[in-house]
């Protein structure tokens, strides 16, 4: 088996209409085209979260992380300055409202951070209006170098008393004093809040990593998380 290795970029795309894409949303954007070799016109779909915010109307953020045997992150890579995209939604069951739990806890994996970026800075902008929501996130990467938005992460930490962001990587660098390997019900149990009524606990990363963080979490007392989250569910996977 081949290795394909990956980078990412940041894309700003222009909405022509002048509406905001709500909080948390997964945007589908549509190739317009079929892969190298296929005969058949198709779409193919993939869901993205934009990091830009729903306060910003107009035009939204994408980060793709662009692999070599991609179709839609090389088609991405591909576009040049003023071309055009065929976008469906915003959509997303994950609708944020102030103080809508006491305490957030957030496992995210590789390009899973950008919801989990949208909910933290939604809960940060409304500070000022009295939004007293704790976050604590568990992000897991292979990598240093594969940490998306640490720059962001961080700063968004040390100006927030609220937010905590815990690190974990598979193959951390010589004085790492981080997690290390993957995420375990240890690390849930050490630096996320414990299970109650007005705790949520979000998801998103790889579905191996999902499929084995809705277990740990129901190990630890939260209830059963379902095949397709809903907004009232205590484990939400976007």
């Amino acid at each position: 088996m081949s290795q394909s290795t990956a980078s990412s970029s940041q894309l700003p795309t222009r909405s022509s209409a002048s509406q905001s894409a709500n909080t948390s949303p997964s945007p589908q954007i549509s190739l317009p085209r079929p892969p190298e070799g296929e005969s058949i016109r198709k779409d193919f779909l993939r869901s993205y979260t934009p990091i830009s915010g729903d306060h910003q109307p107009g035009y939204f953020d994408l980060l793709i992380k662009s692999y070599p045997t991609g179709n839609i992150s090389k088609y991405m890579a591909s576009l040049i300055v003023g071309q055009t995209i065929k976008v469906k939604g915003p959509k997303g069951a994950m609708v944020y409202t102030p103080n809508m739990v006491r305490h957030f806890g957030m496992i995210a994996g590789g390009t899973g951070i950008t919801p989990m970026l949208q909910v933290i800075r939604a809960v940060i902008r409304g500070r000022a209006a009295g939004d007293t929501t704790e976050m604590d996130l568990l992000f897991a990467n292979v990598n240093v170098e594969d940490i998306l938005l640490k720059e962001d992460l961080d700063a968004l930490a040390a100006a927030d008393k609220g937010f905590r962001v815990h690190y974990v990587l598979n193959n951390p660098p010589e004085g790492w004093t981080g997690g290390v390997g993957f995420v375990t019900p240890e690390m849930i149990a050490k630096f996320l809040p414990k299970a109650a009524p007005d705790v949520k606990v979000l998801l998103c990363g790889p579905p191996p990593m999902i499929s084995a963080m809705k277990k740990a979490t129901e190990g630890l007392g939260f209830t059963k998380a379902k095949p397709v989250s809903k907004l009232e569910d205590q484990v939400f996977a976007f």
